[in-house]
């Protein structure tokens, strides 16, 4: 009699192979472009019309993929209705970026990570990509469930990054933290509640790679995540009115984590 796999084993194998069957699309010039020309994006078909096909000729050129020339009234069956496609589409599959250790390079005194606790707007997550990329941000990392994955409109609201900013989706984000940990990371987390102000928390340490935990709009970090940082922090307000959302501060962060270090 075989052994029985454990279940986190064979839940892990599950969702490899999911993924690997799923496709999904990929809409607006920008987004498609980008996809196009990446080598590293398995690329299905393209539905695109006479006008979008002049502006991205260049794009397909770079690419041997099938390709239908269709009516912008096409795309209603296809996409959502709010979908603002510009006249294209195209069926991919999910980039494979591969484990956390690969695509951390620990040697980097200045390297910056952030992880993503049960974030799941396709919207937050897309334009957090297209600011970790403005700031040089080494992976942003969620978990394989409760956190967006790959969708035409995440893909929409990263504008391009997602084809070049790693976004990693691990099983378990304390875990994730953990190994983080063990590369040599200090990790923070924002917590609104917290004492210590992003700056302050970032000078309190030695000059070293971080790893920065947001939480999503409402619960924020959870308990556990909070028990495997080192150190909780917030972003200071002018006052007490108002807040920002999830993406807003996640720049913010980003911003004062490349800058910020006085040290």
């Amino acid at each position: 009699m075989k052994n029985k796999k454990p279940e986190w084993v064979i839940d892990k194998e599950r969702v490899r192979k999911t993924a690997e069957k799923h496709s999904f699309w990929l809409f607006g010039i920008h987004a498609v472009r980008d996809a196009l020309e990446n080598p590293s994006r398995e690329k299905i078909k393209l539905l695109i019309t006479k006008n979008a096909k002049n502006k991205l000729e260049d794009s397909i050129k770079l690419t041997e993929i099938e390709t239908k020339i269709i009516e912008p009234k096409a795309f209603n069956e296809l996409l959502d209705k709010n979908s603002v496609h510009q006249g294209v589409a195209l069926e991919v599959k999910p980039l494979k970026w591969g484990s956390l250790s690969e695509n951390i390079n620990k040697k980097k005194a200045n390297s910056i990570v952030l992880l993503l606790d049960r974030i799941s707007d396709p919207h937050n997550v897309g334009a957090i990509l297209r600011s970790a990329e403005v700031f040089g941000i080494e992976a942003v990392i969620g978990t394989q469930r409760h956190s967006a994955p790959e969708t035409g409109a995440l893909a929409k609201a990263a504008s391009g990054a997602l084809e070049r900013q790693p976004y990693l989706r691990i099983r378990n984000l304390s875990e994730g933290i953990d190994e983080l940990k063990q590369l040599g990371f200090v990790v923070l987390g924002l917590d609104g509640l917290a004492k210590t102000s992003l700056n302050k928390g970032i000078n309190s340490f030695p000059v070293g790679p971080i790893a920065f935990v947001l939480g999503a709009e409402g619960p924020g970090l959870r308990d556990k995540t909070k028990s495997h940082c080192d150190l909780l922090v917030k972003i200071p307000s002018h006052n007490s009115e108002g807040s920002l959302n999830v993406s807003n501060a996640a720049a913010v962060a980003m911003y004062d984590l490349r800058f910020a270090k006085t040290s």
